[in-house]
């Protein structure tokens, strides 16, 4: 048996514990809310349209205090500190013409 080293910059039990994401840019009316992903060997990410206002506003290393809420009801959403570590094009793949934004948690907020 091979033993495997995890190489992600959080651990997958992220997207076990939560099921999307919510925050809200300076200088943007609108909150943005969006599903997190687990599609890279990088860590999670939410799928961003092309066309979204959002991605003139944010890039790689921004810190963002982020909500995020759980899968059920019964847990309370948190919020953390944030990382943008990367913002991909996905010209080919299952998300064609969005793109990818990796996150990295960093530390709750409270």
């Amino acid at each position: 048996m091979t033993n495997f080293l995890e190489k992600r910059s959080e651990p997958r039990n992220i997207i076990d514990e939560y099921y999307s994401v919510e925050f809200q840019i300076k200088g943007l009316e609108l909150a943005y809310k969006f599903k997190i992903h687990d599609i890279s060997s990088s860590g999670i990410c939410v799928i961003v349209k092309d066309n979204s206002e959002l991605l003139k506003h944010i890039k790689v290393n921004d810190i963002l205090s982020i909500k995020y809420c759980p899968l059920g009801s019964l847990s309370k959403p948190k919020y953390f500190k944030t990382e943008i570590r990367h913002i991909t094009k996905d010209n080919l793949g299952k998300f064609g013409g969005h793109y990818l934004v990796g996150l990295l948690l960093l530390e709750e907020v409270i």
